[in-house]
């Protein structure tokens, strides 16, 4: 058995609404036992996150953003670079692994490729539970990361190929 190509990472916070859909799709992707691809939570600290992607193919961050205009619930693929001219990315971790990538490029730990699927928040408040419109992304959230993973070859075991 050979060990993880890619790495799916939720960044975020159970306790803080929104922010949980990192972890919740996190979990969901866990469940399909990927071959060939490791899938861990993380709560965006910059050194936390070196361990997990270091020498990968592919790492795909799955974290809750907030823009202007705001569109809770609106799921997209950005890389670390595009993200930094979102005016209003905050309550997110995305500068956390904006801050990371360099280092990690530093220290010969960055990953050959890293992905953002971002999820626009509409409460970042502390309390437990996604919105409604977060929640229902969650399904989205969980295809944009399969689509990336699909790329290397990498499916949910008993998958077939790609139609």
């Amino acid at each position: 058995m050979t060990g993880p190509r890619a790495v799916v990472i939720g960044v975020g916070n159970d306790y803080r609404h929104d922010d949980g859909i990192g972890p919740a799709v996190a979990r969901r992707l866990e469940s399909l036992r990927i071959p060939a691809v490791r899938v861990a939570q993380c709560d965006g600290e910059p050194t936390g996150l070196l361990d997990l992607w270091a020498g990968l193919e592919l790492a795909v961050v799955v974290d809750a953003v907030r823009c202007d205009p705001p569109a809770p619930g609106r799921v997209w693929r950005t890389t670390v670079e595009d993200l930094r001219g979102c005016p209003r990315a905050a309550g997110s971790h995305a500068l956390g692994v904006a801050d990371a990538l360099p280092l990690a490029r530093v220290l010969g730990q960055a990953p050959a490729e890293l992905v953002v699927v971002a999820v626009e928040a509409q409460c970042l408040d502390p309390g437990v539970g996604l919105s409604g419109p977060v929640a229902a992304a969650v399904p989205d959230a969980v295809a944009a990361v399969l689509s990336e993973l699909a790329r290397l070859g990498l499916r949910p075991a008993g998958a077939g190929p790609p139609d």
